[in-house]
């Protein structure tokens, strides 16, 4: 949710109430998105607690339609322990897009086996633009190796459809 939402919420005749069931229901979606997408997930509400150190009664009043009051140690707890550093994923936007999108690369990387990626500044540091296109580069880069790889394999006598008699 960003603060435009909450800007919403918060105008509602519901006012602050409105805004706080918004935030509540943007964090329950938001918890259910990273379990079941983390490239080291999917993971159950038990387990996930258990790495978070918090119950799994609270992740799953979290997660319910409603969502639930949870403090910040618990969400702290929760991003941290699923290596995300950026507590505000639960609770903005743009944070949110912007740590999957990372996490997908991640995901991708793993898929590969790639083991370390090595970047260079020439100049000065680059803006906050800069880095998020090159996470979308890296990301093509690696969309376009997976493409390319599959084609190969469908060439005969190069991988998987090889039928070629003995």
């Amino acid at each position: 949710m960003d603060r435009h939402e909450f800007a919403r919420a918060a105008g509602t005749s519901a006012g602050p109430d409105g805004a706080a069931h918004a935030a509540k229901t943007a964090i329950a979606r938001r918890l259910r998105h990273i379990r079941h997408h983390h490239p080291e997930g999917p993971f159950t509400l038990a387990r996930l607690a258990e790495l978070a150190g918090v119950s799994k009664r609270t992740l799953a009043a979290a997660e319910s339609a409603d969502g639930t009051n949870l403090t910040v140690e618990t969400l702290v707890k929760v991003a941290h322990s699923l290596g995300v550093s950026r507590v505000a994923y639960f609770l903005d936007e743009q944070v949110f897009d912007d740590v999957n999108s990372e996490l997908e690369l991640l995901r991708k990387m793993r898929t590969h086996r790639v083991e370390s990626v090595a970047l260079r500044q020439t100049g000065p540091a680059a803006p906050d633009s800069s880095l998020s296109e090159l996470s979308h580069l890296i990301t093509r880069l690696v969309s376009t190796a997976e493409a390319a790889r599959a084609t190969l394999e469908d060439l005969p006598g190069q991988g998987r459809n090889d039928r070629s008699p003995q």
